[in-house]
Formats: structure tokens, sequence, C-alpha cells
């Protein structure tokens, strides 16, 4: 689980105005954040199903938000993209 203050600090990194908690941006690297987490524990703990479950479900979120964005604004896309390191 992510902690209170690594979340704060995606937001702050990935934000695009001072009070920006929600754009896709941010919610791409929050997720990103998580995902990474995850694979971490899943490489301890390689029979937790559940977890993996989790982990999958939200790679289809953060695929179906970069998607969106892609649609909506594809600079921004790929902007976000170099920044994560998502596609190598």
């Amino acid at each position: 689980m992510i902690r209170k203050d690594e979340k704060t600090a995606v937001i702050e990194a990935n934000r695009t105005h001072p009070t920006d908690t929600g754009s896709p941006e941010v919610q791409i690297a929050i997720l990103t954040a998580r995902i990474n987490e995850l694979t971490e524990h899943l490489k301890v703990h390689t029979h937790d199903n559940h977890s993996r479950r989790g982990l999958l479900k939200m790679v289809g979120k953060r695929r179906k938000m970069l998607d969106y964005l892609m649609d909506k604004d594809i600079e921004r896309y790929r902007a976000i993209i170099a920044k994560l390191g998502i596609r190598k």
C-alpha cells in the first residue's frame, strides 16, 4: 500500500496546476507507483493470487487512462510515458 507522503510526492511531481489532484497524468502516476510496489511484493510472494488479480485490474485501468489521454492529447500522452518510463 502506498503511504500518504509517497502519494503526495507523486501528485506534486505530476500535477498540471497548483490544485490539481485528479488529472489523468496524476491518476496514471499514482497507479504506476502502486503497480511498481505490488510487483515487488509479488516477486517475494509468488503464490499471492488475490494481489495478482488486483495488479492486473490496476494495469487495465492504467491502460484505459493512457488510451483516453492518447485520444485526447497525444503530446500529454507522450510526456507522461517519457516521465514515468512505462513504455521501454
